[in-house]
């Protein structure tokens, strides 16, 4: 199924209900670091009861899958009157049957979260891919509202896309489509989880350049945005690292501005939050990358890390729609 922006969702423990004027659903995004939720009453553009609680994916994907289960019932404990729930997760996604077909950082392969949320909580399931699902929000009531065309790219702990034409996001033919992190910008360079080298995510996200920093100097427990006051501070190392990580991110962002000509690039995730430090350099890099090509506009992304929580909740919304509605 498709919603209404193009963010493809799927349906579990079908029902019908009377509409009434201001229905409420629990939603929750789920990533390899943290487990975020909050629910969202209909019309609203602020999540309410929102938390957030570790992952802990070192602990094998049943345990992952039951700490998802807990979470959900916490939220629906605080919201008993919920309608529906919406439920996103990262990796290789199969939104037609509801299953994280491939979700490396959790563990997850080929699991049904939908049916298994769905019989959890007696409650019909929208599920999608995390990604998407921010650009979702992000161009209903964020950076992306009003353009049509825009690159929503969150970075993080890993770096993917999702590229919005005409208010609708698109999947590719095997749902796959979105993979940024994934475009090889240092040919022959570091090995990725992908098994690929030099893969964009080797250089530029956030948990590379703490590694890449690390790795140089042997100090342990420093993050991207530490690299960053670093490099700031007249660390000639840590400006090296932050600068390649800012170059290769341009080399990918060149490549997907060529191909989907986006009117906007929203940029998401931790990163992001370091503001015009990360966003005036990425955006000058860029340009100087691009010849004939548009120079897209290159803003901060306004939802912050809640952008795939609230993308799951208008999922789910979107989902009761099409239950008084039809598709």
């Amino acid at each position: 199924m498709t919603t209404a922006a193009g963010t493809g969702s799927s349906v579990g423990a079908r029902g019908t209900s009377a509409r009434t004027a201001a229905r409420t659903v629990i939603a929750l995004d789920v990533g390899g670091t943290s487990i975020k939720g909050g629910t969202l009453t209909e019309g609203a553009t602020t999540l309410e009861h929102t938390d957030r609680w570790y992952t802990r994916a070192d602990r094998g994907p049943e345990a992952v899958l039951e700490t998802v289960l807990a979470c959900a019932e916490e939220l629906a404990g605080r919201c008993p009157d919920a309608d529906a729930a919406g439920i996103v997760v990262p990796g290789l996604v199969d939104e037609e049957s509801g299953l994280a077909v491939l979700a490396g950082n959790l563990g997850w392969a080929d699991v049904p979260v939908q049916d298994w949320l769905a019989e959890h909580l007696c409650l019909p399931v929208a599920f999608g891919h995390d990604v998407r699902a921010g650009g979702l929000a992000e161009a209903r009531v964020g950076a992306g509202r009003g353009c049509a065309d825009f690159l929503f790219v969150p970075v993080g702990t890993g770096i993917a896309a999702a590229a919005f034409r005409r208010g609708r996001a698109l999947t590719g033919g095997h749902g796959r489509a979105g993979e940024l992190g994934h475009v090889v910008v240092r040919p022959g360079g570091e090995r990725c989880r992908c098994g690929g080298r030099g893969c964009l995510e080797t250089v530029a996200s956030a948990a590379a350049i703490a590694r890449r920093y690390v790795r140089a100097t042997g100090w342990h427990g420093i993050t991207a945005r530490e690299v960053q006051r670093r490099a700031d501070a007249g660390d000639d190392v840590a400006a090296g690292i932050w600068t390649e990580a800012i170059e290769a991110l341009a080399d990918a962002l060149a490549t997907a501005v060529t191909l989907y000509d986006p009117e906007r690039v929203v940029v998401g995730g931790g990163l992001a939050r370091a503001g015009e430090a990360y966003l005036a350099p990425l955006r000058e890099a860029l340009a100087h990358r691009l010849t004939f090509q548009a120079v897209p506009e290159v803003t901060e992304a306004r939802l912050g890390d809640r952008a795939g929580c609230m993308g799951a909740a208008l999922l789910a919304h979107d989902l009761l729609e099409r239950e008084v509605t039809g598709p």
